[in-house]
């Protein structure tokens, strides 16, 4: 086995069409990252959900800076309780094979690149199992200059990480040993993070509410998506303050008509100006066409 192989990590992401990184892992880029750091979590959730990505989301976590958003591109690792022959040949292999150096964690803290974020499924364990404290939280901030970690396990030196403004840490818990009795069996293949699942080169959108792995494929779409629903939102909340539309036809597939006054909006209104690079002839188009098959009562995700 090899860890972090670029030929395994690119065969787990054969939809993805642009650049990588040399590890094989899909290069989101930076400009689609800023997109994505502006939206919510339930924005990004809908385009995935409605495609049948249904297990994306995990809020069960403690988090470092429980206001700031943090968004990168998933370096994963996925450790396992220690058993002594495997956790040697391992261990051995990464340092003899591999020219690595220290534990496995620093392995993969050692590997980020910027805009990235640790994605690590230590199996929920806290006690022994922190996976970072001060040390390696400084190099993470040093290395992805505004990525973080997502841990499903434990940290330490909680003190010392929520001095580093420039990340963020979601976790499960703290404690102040070390960590131990615990083996690297992987690093840039699939991770669980509790009932959600993570590729490496997935974007990482963490919130207030918890975090979404969004498949790297569909990163640029969902930030389209995103943006096109909280812009409606814009101008729904200012219709309903108006009494021009009720909640049910803002809530619903619209009308013609109100995909024209949307428009209008759009183009004439300072509140859409950030929102511009958007087109709508598509949902023009299919309002037409809803319309001559009768009346819709779906409600958008």
């Amino acid at each position: 086995m090899k860890f972090n192989n670029a030929e395994d990590t690119i065969q787990l992401s054969p939809l993805w069409q642009g650049e990588r990184f040399p590890d094989g892992r899909p290069k989101v880029p930076s400009s689609v990252l800023a997109r994505l750091g502006r939206i919510t979590l339930e924005e990004a959730w809908g385009p995935l959900w409605s495609r049948g990505y249904h297990y994306q989301f995990e809020g069960d976590f403690k988090i470092i800076h429980p206001n700031k958003v943090m968004v990168g591109r998933a370096v994963t690792a996925v450790m396992v309780p220690k058993r002594p022959d495997l956790h040697d040949t391992l261990l051995n292999y990464g340092h003899e094979q591999e020219d690595r150096r220290g534990f496995f964690n620093q392995w993969v803290i050692d590997s980020l690149e910027e805009e990235d974020v640790a994605v690590i499924d230590m199996f929920d364990k806290i006690y022994q199992g922190t996976y970072v404290g001060g040390n390696l939280s400084t190099a993470i901030s040093t290395r992805t200059k505004t990525g973080g970690a997502v841990i499903w396990g434990g940290i330490r030196d909680n003190q010392q990480v929520q001095q580093i403004e420039n990340i963020n840490v979601f976790y499960r818990g703290s404690d102040p040993t070390a960590i131990a009795d615990v083996t690297m069996v992987g690093m840039n293949v699939p991770a669980r993070i509790g009932r959600a699942v993570c590729l490496p080169g997935d974007v990482v959108l963490g919130t207030p509410a918890g975090v979404i792995f969004i498949p790297a494929h569909l990163a640029e779409l969902t930030a389209t998506h995103a943006e096109k629903s909280q812009v409606r939102d814009v101008f729904g909340f200012a219709r309903l303050n108006s009494r021009t539309y009720t909640t049910a036809q803002i809530d619903a597939a619209w009308t013609t008509a109100m995909w024209q006054d949307f428009i209008q909006w759009f183009d004439t209104d300072k509140a859409a100006v950030p929102y511009r690079h958007l087109t709508w002839e598509q949902e023009l188009e299919e309002a037409r066409k809803s319309e001559n098959n009768g009346p819709s009562s779906d409600v958008r995700l």
